[in-house]
């Protein structure tokens, strides 16, 4: 109990020290299912309407742990499928601070090379991607009521804002690999306040860079094995590191290993995902950390959901 009331303590001295928080985006085990949140040039590179619905929470049974939901839809357009559209949200929740993010995606795609599996002939393309959209910014009202905090620090004018920002993305794939590289916020967005000349309190959207990659291969006529990576390096934050190798067994089933590492935390995590039918997928994530924060949490727990209809297409399968 001692433990959780510290960490309580930690994140409202975050709140009201005056010392900056560079909000990154949500982490995703599952990242590789749920890319178009992060790369706007993966929109429409599944051949068909794509949707994808996320919940995660994080640091289950610590008090103010992460929570978000994320839902995800992209499609390219029937008349030029060379152009792809999409839309994402995300509810982030940290302690008494939230974050929405309501964002638009466009790409565009050209063929810059042939790939031979099989002994056919496979189409290597490359996508360029815009991200527009609002990020809201919130804190929890408890927060804003509570006379304690309020007699000393003033919030009232970082809290409720909508911000525009950009991003930018390009996606180079196959039907059996993959690389991307995305930077999804690049204006830097300041929520301060200040008294008497001095920042009391600061919240910071900064850039943030994603560098992910993967591979299919082949292991029987019945199992394939699927290796991914992710970097993320953020303005203010350590850089972290996400691997997770996936087995596929009889095209229905996804049984895998995560791990997540960076310079103060990290995580170890298995996962696995059904084809219920040909266009209904669902997956589990669950992550231990293995950071000081191990002893006081029950792990964290993600829950996938995908609809993909594949009437309007099927020229090759997607693995990613």
């Amino acid at each position: 109990m001692k433990a959780i009331i510290k960490i309580k303590l930690v994140v409202l001295l975050v709140l009201s020290c005056g010392s900056a928080f560079a909000q990154q985006l949500p982490q995703f085990t599952q990242y590789m299912y749920n890319a178009a949140s992060i790369n706007p040039a993966y929109a429409g590179s599944k051949e068909t309407l794509y949707f994808v619905g996320l919940h995660r929470s994080q640091w289950v049974g610590l008090d103010g742990g992460p929570t978000t939901q994320t839902v995800s839809l992209h499609t390219p357009l029937r008349s030029n499928d060379q152009v792809g559209l999409g839309f994402s949200f995300i509810n982030d929740e940290l302690g008494y601070e939230n974050f929405v993010y309501l964002y638009a995606d466009f790409s565009y795609t050209i063929q810059v090379g042939e790939f031979k599996h099989d002994n056919e002939v496979h189409p290597i393309k490359l996508a360029f991607g815009l991200k527009g959209g609002f990020t809201h910014y919130n804190l929890d009202q408890e927060l804003l009521n509570d006379p304690s905090i309020i007699e000393d620090l003033y919030f009232n004018d970082v809290s409720d804002r909508w911000s525009p920002n950009i991003g930018l993305g390009a996606f180079l794939h196959t039907n059996r690999w993959y690389l991307g590289l995305s930077a999804p916020r690049i204006l830097n967005t300041d929520w301060n306040n200040s008294r008497n000349g001095q920042v009391e309190y600061v919240a910071a959207e900064r850039i943030s860079y994603y560098v992910t990659g993967g591979y299919v291969f082949d292991l029987s006529e019945t199992t394939k094995l699927k290796p991914a990576f992710m970097v993320k390096a953020t303005n203010g934050a350590p850089i972290s590191y996400d691997l997770t190798a996936n087995f596929l067994f009889n095209e229905k089933f996804w049984l895998g290993a995560a791990y997540r590492f960076n310079e103060s935390a990290g995580a170890l995590g298995g996962i696995a995902d059904f084809q219920v039918s040909k266009e209904i997928r669902v997956g589990y994530a669950y992550e231990h950390p293995i950071s000081d924060i191990r002893p006081y949490s029950g792990g964290t727990h993600e829950v996938l959901l995908i609809w993909e209809p594949k009437k309007n297409r099927i020229k090759s399968p997607r693995y990613f």
